[in-house]
């Protein structure tokens, strides 16, 4: 008897909910955890482009970028996600970006 792997579980409930946002996170750093950063970004991207109010994806997003060496796209992203954490009162999330944007300068 085979037993799906997390990621694959994700990938199953996405295909009954595409549009959802935390699967789609989950998904991410899934493909983190497993080093596959291109991944990471293309669901990162996902999230970003159809919900702008989810902070802890431009965090990840920014994190992911930096790895793969696209700096000036993790200072954009992150940039964005510290503004948009701002705007919801979410002062923790906007300082773990601003931290991380710090670092990349």
């Amino acid at each position: 008897m085979s037993t799906k792997s997390r990621k694959e579980r994700i990938q199953q409930m996405l295909q009954e909910s595409p549009e959802d946002a935390e699967l789609l996170y989950m998904l991410a750093m899934e493909h983190a955890s497993e080093g596959d950063d291109a991944g990471a970004v293309r669901c990162f991207g996902k999230i970003l482009a159809m919900s702008l109010n989810y902070p802890p994806a431009y965090h990840q997003a920014g994190r992911t970028l930096a790895r793969l060496g696209k700096i000036e796209e993790a200072r954009a992203v992150l940039q964005q996600g510290i503004q948009i954490a701002s705007s919801q009162g979410d002062s923790h999330a906007a300082g773990e970006m601003q931290g991380l944007l710090e670092t990349l300068e």
